[in-house]
């Protein structure tokens, strides 16, 4: 059988890149260019940026919403992280940097073949109309446990619903410790994927994760760091923008840095979860952490949600004294139990692996439910008030 070619519109101004296009383009034998005699919308769009490309940003969304085309490509010889994230916001699905990658042409237009309902049976397009939700760990001082309750709010999250596509990124620079607690090793990291940020393309993202075996998809930390170190906050934020595209939650163990890529995931955050201890050191941290976002003008009060890590019935400052101190109730508490939390850590598994029975395991999934308003319960977590 014959297929009908899908038929591509170039929009380009320069004669070179125009050609270049033109000439990937008949190498593929299930497309054609989009000619004057042709009617009607096109299969697919590429559409040149000049040297203002922020001035032309009006043309790509009528580009987009005038419908002349089912899909929306661009290029540009111009790369800044700004107009990425501009791109990702109006629905551009790829990204073309000048000189033109010939073989990632391709594999963007391949890749419409899989949509064709006569081809081949529909997917799941993953990241269409998905906006998922950012929660996000930062803790009140080092040792109080933020990485634990990452790691197992994450794979709690896979357990409500399997359906739900989860992913957890170590944003803890010096001391990241993500792959350590799930026992993973990975050769990519959210660094490599900043790199690489131009290409806005789904399938190399998911492809530099690592998947465990809870059904998270881990993005690790740097394993080391250079002097050639340089990642700002709006290629962060073309990152997650992306990733809101494709998953439904994003769990981020931010550590307890403040600089400016840590204010940037803030500000993008759903919900900020601030664990601290019982002990009069983390609870003047949270003051001080509170205060800041005051500054900020971010987060907003309701998505500050205060955790208290390692809860203990006879603790000498009660859940009382704390919200009475911080002027904030506590939004959830984690029992103390150290012996099932240490041998979680140390065999490279989460709670749910080893101690699937243990209250301290229900309660993440508790928390996880919670959290995405799944939560049937009227259970109190406080039992010591």
């Amino acid at each position: 059988m014959d297929w009908e070619k899908l038929k591509v519109r170039l929009e380009i101004r320069d004669d070179d890149v125009r050609q270049e296009f033109a000439r990937i383009i008949t190498t593929l034998k299930d497309f054609s260019i989009y000619g004057p005699a042709d009617s009607g919308k096109a299969d697919a769009l590429i559409l040149q940026l000049g040297d203002q490309p922020e001035e032309e940003f009006n043309l790509v969304r009528q580009a987009v919403n005038s419908g002349i085309s089912q899909h929306v490509f661009l290029t540009s010889k111009i790369v800044k992280p700004e107009i990425l994230i501009e791109a990702m916001k109006v629905g551009v699905k790829e990204f073309f940097p000048q000189p033109i990658n010939g073989e990632e042409v391709k594999r963007a237009l391949l890749k419409l073949l899989e949509k064709q309902p006569e081809r081949e049976p529909p997917r799941k397009d993953e990241s269409a109309e998905k906006q998922g939700m950012i929660i996000n760990v930062i803790g009140s001082k080092g040792g109080v446990g933020t990485t634990t309750v990452a790691v197992n709010l994450a794979t709690s999250l896979t357990q409500i619903d399997s359906n739900q596509s989860i992913a957890l990124i170590d944003m803890n620079l010096l001391f990241g410790e993500i792959p350590m607690f799930l026992g993973i090793e990975s050769s990519f990291d959210w660094l490599e994927v900043a790199r690489n940020i131009y290409r806005i393309d789904t399938t190399y993202l998911m492809s530099v994760m690592s998947h465990h075996e809870s059904g998270v998809y881990v993005l690790p930390s740097p394993a080391t760091i250079s002097e050639q170190f340089l990642v700002n906050s709006n290629v962060i934020e073309a990152l997650l923008v992306q990733m809101k595209a494709i998953f439904d939650y994003i769990v981020i163990d931010l550590g307890q840095s403040l600089d400016e890529i840590s204010k940037t995931i803030i500000r993008l955050s759903d919900s900020l979860i601030v664990v601290a201890l019982l002990s009069l050191p983390c609870l003047v941290n949270v003051k001080k952490l509170q205060d800041a976002f005051r500054k900020f003008g971010y987060p907003s009060n309701d998505s500050i949600k205060i955790l208290i890590n390692r809860g203990q019935k006879r603790s000498i400052i009660s859940i009382g004294d704390a919200e009475k101190s911080l002027k904030k109730k506590v939004f959830w508490s984690i029992p103390n139990d150290f012996q099932a939390t240490m041998n979680a850590i140390n065999q490279g598994k989460p709670l749910a692996s080893i101690e699937p029975a243990a209250e301290i395991t229900s309660n993440f999934k508790e928390l996880a439910a919670t959290l995405t308003g799944r939560s049937e319960k009227k259970k109190s977590f406080f039992p010591w008030r």
